[in-house]
């Protein structure tokens, strides 16, 4: 066995038995929060309020408004709040239609978008790590007891 097999083979052990539970504890907490909220808000549910964009955070790849929530009503507001699914011609300063439906961080704009689909694919993701983990286990268990079984 020459050493690129044994450092191929440590490296499947270490996200088998680290890289899937950690998968899956991201998937779970960043999707399950979110992932209720998200599709009501596909559905057209939750409180109709208007969002005024205050600041623009951007990353790598991506950019995201902050900025504060009211209800139409004036029966809620929220502050420093995430604007998802934001139209792309939104600036600094404007406004827009945007639903409250209870996600942690942030409403989303009534226009629509993309948010739920990303939101299922983290809990999805996350679900089939949590899945191979237990395949790992079982095969790991069933492994050493028939090792165990066969006498020497």
């Amino acid at each position: 066995m020459g050493i690129l097999s044994k450092i191929s083979d440590w490296r499947m052990k270490f996200f088998l038995w680290v890289g899937l539970p950690i998968i899956a504890a991201m998937g779970a907490m960043f999707g399950a929060f979110d992932l209720v909220p998200a599709w009501q808000a596909h559905g057209g549910g939750g409180t109709i309020g208007t969002f005024t964009a205050e600041r623009e955070e951007c990353r790598r790849r991506s950019c995201d408004f902050h900025g504060s929530w009211a209800a139409t009503d004036g029966s809620e507001r929220r502050n420093d709040v995430i604007l998802y699914d934001e139209p792309d011609a939104l600036t600094t300063g404007q406004t827009v239609e945007a639903a409250d439906t209870g996600a942690r961080n942030g409403v989303f704009a009534t226009a629509g978008g993309s948010t739920y689909l990303l939101v299922s694919a983290f809990v999805v993701g996350g679900l089939a790590a949590f899945a191979g983990w237990l395949f790992v286990i079982r095969n790991a268990i069933r492994g050493r007891r028939s090792a165990a079984a066969v006498p020497a």
